[in-house]
């Protein structure tokens, strides 16, 4: 059921109770699960937070820590599937889910009593009627169970009104699974959970300038991923835009804040990966669209971007040593030069430039959101230490979100760097080889075992980000329209004992503005035609794992369910 007044349905309701918190392994999950943690803290409300990787880590985490507690909570999982039927709780346990991924699942929707959705009212538009997908059963149940063969030769003028029934209900059956197929064909995402969160905690008046940070962070987030349009990500950052103005408010003709308070600009930010911890170079040959419009994997592209930097009159030299390192008088215009100068490059203003937000704590810890999610998504991906596991690289992800941990953040990015690095090689090596192969209704491509990046992109957000790179660096390397309409389907291998891949979908370039993969489906269909052995356990239904034995028929049937 959905929740109009979030504090009094919500928040009310949790005050004086054990929480028990559920939080998905993603940065907006995270950014939601801190700032839920303050308004915990504010109000001495006591709580236990766990991550979960997919849906077996959910059911296991519930089992074990649920004992006692009468209200959970889920941030960015358990939307998508029928919580109560996976978990079997008691009857007086109360699920609250603030969740971004779309379709929420019918039974959670109409489940008034154990099941609360924290989400905006005017996105769940396209719910099925209730009278469309649930029917009383019992008059037709106790209808077949009295029409035996002796009472149907003693009741025959009951026959005709059986028959009848019987045809309405499968004309119903097959209304219901159309409409059913309508609304889970395609997967979709809605607004963040921490903005979610945020304006639950300024409705309380309980929003504080770090909280507005965690915000920003999730919103872009969900850009970064892909899982919202460019417009969606507008929306939202002009929400968060006036609350900025709000918290940021400069004290007469000087700013008369402390130097070690948290300050958030709002600007316009380029769109090139970790810039200001990097060189200019290295990130405008690993940043997608510079990357791709360049084509910079040729030596052409490579002397197409040095011609660019030459008419803006950046030396080489300066571009190639640490941003921070550059001339002043160079680095204080680079967002202008190159705003100036790119349209003659074939690119557009929107190819270049976002509206972002930077946060600066002291004289240097300058951050840009976008920078804060891929350290943050780099941490949560990665396992540093043999001994660490998915929950440790958890709450190290979560520490580097307070802004007195600057150091820990400056290892996370470098960590991200790393891993940008890794896309960008696996890109070049896709193209070098010509690996991405046309299966007629999609384009596919694999990460060959033994592949040293291997490790590192067999993870969901990297896999994710390494897709859409891939697909777009083809679609410019081919120059031909049919590439803007093809979807993709990646694969990296993912345990070589057990022979297992993480394959993922993403939709063509030209659904951009729609956001929304048809791949959860398919991929479900094309398992169960072939029987394939997969495990369908991420929260993002396009994303699988796969016996790589299995690989050939599975993609025979998805031909066929495509074509």
């Amino acid at each position: 059921m959905l929740i109009k007044d979030a504090k009094k349905e919500f928040y009310d309701k949790v005050q004086h109770q054990r929480v028990l918190i559920l939080v998905a392994f993603d940065v907006d999950a995270l950014c939601a699960c801190n700032i839920l943690q303050y308004l915990f803290q504010c109000d001495q409300v006591l709580y236990t937070v766990i991550p979960v990787t997919g849906k077996q880590d959910l059911e296991n985490s519930f089992l074990e820590n649920s004992e006692g507690i009468k209200h959970i909570l889920l941030l960015n999982c358990g939307a998508t599937i029928d919580i109560i039927d996976l978990l079997q709780p008691d009857e007086d346990v109360c699920f609250y889910i603030c969740d971004s991924h779309r379709p929420v699942d019918i039974h959670n929707v109409y489940n008034g009593v154990q099941v609360k959705l924290l989400m905006k009212d005017e996105e769940m538009t396209e719910i099925p009627d209730y009278d469309d997908v649930f029917k009383d059963d019992e008059d037709d149940e106790s209808g077949v169970e009295s029409d035996d063969s002796e009472q149907a030769s003693k009741r025959k003028r009951f026959d005709d009104e059986y028959v009848l029934k019987r045809r309405e209900r499968r004309q119903w059956e097959e209304k219901r699974n159309k409409v059913m197929f309508d609304y889970t064909q395609f997967s979709s995402f809605g607004t963040s959970a921490a903005l979610l969160l945020f304006e639950i905690a300024w409705r309380m008046s309980k929003d504080t300038n770090d909280l507005v940070w965690l915000a920003i962070i999730g919103v872009t987030d969900q850009f970064v991923h892909y899982r919202i349009s460019r417009e969606k990500y507008i929306e939202d950052v002009m929400t968060l835009q006036s609350h900025v103005s709000r918290h940021n408010i400069k004290e007469g003709p000087e700013n008369n804040q402390p130097i070690n308070s948290l300050k958030i600009t709002f600007e316009d930010e380029l769109q090139l990966t970790l810039y200001r911890h990097w060189s200019l170079f290295e990130s405008l040959c690993k940043s997608v669209t510079t990357a791709c419009k360049f084509k910079i994997w040729t030596m052409k592209g490579r002397k197409r971007l040095q011609e660019f930097l030459a008419e803006m009159g950046l030396p080489l030299v300066q571009c190639q040593q640490k941003y921070s390192a550059m001339e002043p008088s160079l680095r204080n215009n680079v967002k202008e030069l190159i705003q100036k100068h790119i349209e003659k490059y074939g690119f557009v203003p929107e190819d270049v430039v976002i509206p972002s937000f930077n946060a600066q704590y002291g004289y240097k810890n300058k951050l840009c959101a976008s920078d804060a999610v891929l350290a943050c998504c780099a941490l949560l991906e990665s396992m540093q230490e043999k001994s660490e596991n998915s929950t440790d690289s958890f709450f190290n992800a979560m520490d580097i979100l307070n802004r007195k941990n600057t150091k820990e953040m400056e290892d996370a990015i470098n960590i991200a760097k790393k891993q940008t690095s890794a896309l960008a090689n696996q890109v070049q090596t896709f193209l070098d080889m010509q690996q991405v192969m046309s299966a007629g209704p999609f384009l596919y491509a694999f990460v060959q075992e033994g592949t040293l990046e291997a490790k590192s992109l067999s993870q969901p957000q990297c896999l994710q980000r390494l897709a859409r790179f891939t697909l777009e660096a083809y679609g410019a390397v081919r120059r031909s329209k049919k590439t803007q309409y093809l979807p993709l389907v990646l694969g990296v291998p993912l345990d070589a004992e057990q022979e297992t891949s993480l394959v993922i979908g993403i939709p063509p370039l030209n659904l951009d503005d729609e956001r929304k993969n048809f791949f959860g489906k398919a991929f479900e269909q094309a398992a169960v035609t072939t029987n394939s052995r997969t495990l369908h356990d991420y929260f993002d239904s396009y994303i699988l794992q796969m016996n790589t034995e299995d690989r050939g028929k599975f993609f025979d049937a998805l031909i066929n369910l495509l074509q």
